[in-house]
């Protein structure tokens, strides 16, 4: 009876589709905990009964599903995951300053880098030529912001992976999808950022939440067929 009352307590269901970032976020801290969960994929043309009751607000993925209990929005499922597991490879760091530094990066990365790379995604299908290039250049200077951040560290908190990092590692999957549709490198502009990510892609925690480039880049070609652009 002990057994079973510990076995339900943990129970966890991950709502999430595949090519989101926020979703892959989600799965990193998840698996960078040693937790089992399952995972249900959502068609986001035609959503379940099950994510319209569990975020009946957004109505989004990913909804993280502890319990019976729903808990939204990526960043705050990622904390949640760090406390309620907290003995497990932690996430944020233990000192104040350095878990409001952390929660301050990872803020600009949802807010700044996600907002510039919506709009890249934008007019790197929609535009051309300079004002293409200009998209670019822009989203290169976010992206410097966070490379002198980083510094000479192996990851942003210093010598281990955490929140910041479990961050910004989804979205170098679609900036991949973006230097193979308008060959640009982010290598050139910024190597330390790209030696970081092979260094974070070596963790299994995150190898295996992040999808294959060319599966990416194929959705990509599909948005833009169904935008009507080619």
């Amino acid at each position: 009876m002990v057994i079973a009352a510990v076995e339900m307590a943990e129970e966890i269901i991950l709502l999430d589709f595949w090519p989101s970032m926020f979703g892959m976020k989600v799965r990193i801290a998840l698996t960078e905990k040693g937790l089992k969960y399952e995972r249900r994929e959502e068609n986001l043309l035609n959503k379940s009964p099950l994510l319209l009751e569990m975020n009946p607000i957004h109505k989004k993925v990913p909804v993280l599903i502890h319990n019976g209990k729903p808990i939204c929005e990526s960043q705050i499922i990622v904390q949640y995951i760090d406390e309620v597991w907290k003995d497990k490879s932690p996430l944020l760091p233990s000192d104040p300053y350095e878990r409001a530094k952390a929660r301050f990066w990872a803020d600009y990365i949802d807010k700044k880098v996600w907002e510039r790379l919506h709009l890249l995604g934008g007019k790197l299908w929609r535009t051309k030529g300079e004002e293409q290039e200009a998209g670019k250049k822009e989203y290169i200077e976010y992206l410097k912001l966070l490379e002198e951040e980083l510094g000479d560290k192996p990851y942003f908190g210093g010598e281990n992976f955490g929140f910041v990092d479990l961050t910004l590692m989804p979205y170098f999957s679609w900036l991949h999808v973006f230097e193979i549709a308008t060959k640009f490198s982010i290598e050139v502009e910024c190597p330390k950022l790209i030696t970081w990510s092979k260094r974070c892609m070596e963790r299994e925690s995150v190898s295996t939440s992040l999808p294959d480039h060319q599966k990416l880049y194929g959705f990509f070609l599909q948005l833009k067929k169904w935008h009507g652009i080619e």
